[in-house]
């Protein structure tokens, strides 16, 4: 291959001219005639027994042509663009081919190439890193949790129904005097006071005893998901079988002793705020590091071109896909059973594309400016440390990402890593209500004056719909697909036997 020429036609679209040798094009065109040999037919001959010579003869000598090109191309591609001064964004396109051409095949090509970046200021970036306080009340909630997982089922025998116990109750509901489906249980389990059941419903159980049977009046919310029973009034016919409560463990040495590794209480509660601690100083250089990014990408100044976005919009897609395997569903499942469209989800990722892409420039920027290298060792450490990370085999992962890509990712956290060394940090401690508070979305009174106060807490509100949503979306869909499963059991269940009774 020979690149012959080049030039940007456009922004950030450049057409080169290549040629590929004669030599290298017949051996691409007698890999593929190879290849192919077997499923070709000629008119007097064994189909795959004709020769490369009577099957151009018969439907013509470009009849390898193409597919000669597509497996040479991408190699030959790779090599022209090298030699130019330019990084290719997108996939390129074939505009011309010339097979008759005195050296060669020469080929037209045209490709998106990143964006000239200019990085206007990288070092010394003023940000602010909110540490959260470990607090009492998280360590008081952190031992009711761990209280409740060492409490001991007590049945009660001497006193009527309370809230906070859990009953056992029989009942079954109608609805104009007549039995509705879904409306009858034995043996349900219900904790009052959990508000799982319809409104008013647990409230009456209240100060019952163990074998009473009663009604319970309600009114279904007009909201209710069963259409046919929204805003209607039902009589639940109850049976009280059983009441117990969780009994929990006192706050002693004792209880410190059976929850931990620690002998004392006061111990064990150190090393609970600890881990809080940790856990808070954790989330907050996550927080710098969103800081970091968001001050970095402020100060990139490209064109970036539409093909960029959206390659990062897929991997962003490919990302969520493979969290929502990990939890026994799909990005197909989602579709499917919300009815959401693919373009509405790719369009969440759309911010979030255009800060990572502004990222990576600035950091590949960076490392050119800076002259950061990957050393050997630094990529065999980064193999090692995927390694643990991923429980996988070095070479495996080896097989699957090369030293050069690696490389590259080893450059771009240095660079990251000399962007947060430089920074001027101030840092803010807070508790945990004020952190909530300043992270409150707010709706502004006046929308120009608090256009910029609100922008960071708006983006915040817009995070927490979408993750609210994103938890609406996948119980959804869990419930849809058992439902799904439990139609499909019963149909496959085999039909009953007549009774002797109906026989007679």
């Amino acid at each position: 291959m020979s690149l012959k020429d080049f030039k940007e036609v456009a922004a950030n679209k450049v057409e080169m001219n290549l040629c590929v040798s004669k030599e290298a094009f017949e051996n691409a065109v007698n890999k593929v005639f190879k290849k192919t040999q077997k499923n070709i037919s000629i008119p007097g001959f064994r189909k795959g027994k004709a020769t490369r010579g009577l099957i151009e003869k018969f439907y013509g000598k470009e009849v390898f042509y193409e597919d000669a090109l597509n497996e040479l191309l991408p190699s030959e591609i790779d090599e022209a663009v090298k030699a130019t001064p330019y990084k290719m964004a997108g996939a390129p396109e074939v505009s011309d081919v010339d097979f008759e051409a005195d050296d060669g095949i020469d080929v037209k090509v045209a490709f998106i190439r990143f964006p000239d970046v200019k990085v206007e200021k990288y070092k010394e970036l003023e940000v602010e890193k909110v540490v959260v306080k470990a607090d009492k009340k998280e360590l008081d909630d952190e031992l009711e949790r761990t209280r409740a997982r060492y409490a001991r089922t007590v049945k009660v025998t001497d006193r009527a129904a309370a809230k906070d116990d859990t009953v056992d109750i029989d009942y079954e509901g109608f609805c104009d005097g007549k039995a509705f489906e879904g409306g009858k249980a034995e043996g349900h389990k219900l904790k009052l006071g959990s508000n799982t059941f319809i409104p008013g419903f647990e409230d009456q159980i209240i100060g019952k005893n163990t074998g009473d049977e009663f009604d319970v009046n309600v009114t279904f919310p007009k909201e209710y998901h069963a259409s046919e029973l929204a805003g209607k009034e039902a009589v639940f016919k109850c049976k009280l079988n059983g009441i117990e409560f969780e009994e929990l463990p006192a706050l002693d040495d004792e209880f410190a002793k059976d929850a931990s590794e620690f002998d004392t209480l006061d111990e064990y509660k150190k090393d609970i705020k600890a881990k809080i601690q940790n856990r808070h100083d954790a989330e907050a250089e996550v927080r710098l590091a969103e800081a970091l990014t968001k001050a970095l990408t402020d100060n990139v100044k490209a064109d970036i071109p539409d093909v960029m976005i959206e390659k990062e919009k897929d991997n962003l897609l490919r990302e969520y896909d493979y969290q929502l395997r990990s939890q026994g569903l799909s990005l197909d499942m989602i579709i499917k059973y919300t009815g959401m469209k693919l373009k509405d989800i790719r369009a969440r990722y759309a911010d979030m594309a255009v800060v990572n892409v502004k990222k990576q420039l600035a950091l590949d920027e960076i490392v050119k400016l800076e002259k950061i290298e990957a050393s050997d060792k630094e990529v065999e450490d980064k193999y090692e440390e995927m390694s643990k990370e991923f429980g996988m085999k070095v070479e495996d992962i080896k097989a699957r990402i090369t030293s050069e890509d690696l490389a590259y990712d080893v450059k771009s956290i240095k660079a990251f890593e000399l962007v947060k060394s430089s920074a001027k940090i101030t840092e803010k401690k807070v508790t945990r209500e004020e952190f909530e508070k300043m992270n409150a979305p707010e709706e502004p009174k006046e929308e120009k004056k608090t256009e910029k106060k609100t922008a960071k807490k708006e983006t915040v509100k817009k995070e927490k719909e979408d993750k609210k949503d994103e938890k609406e979306v996948k119980k959804t869909v869990k419930k849809e697909v058992k439902k799904e499963e439990k139609e499909e059991k019963k149909e496959a269940k085999p039909a009953k036997k007549t009774t002797k009774k109906a026989e007679k």
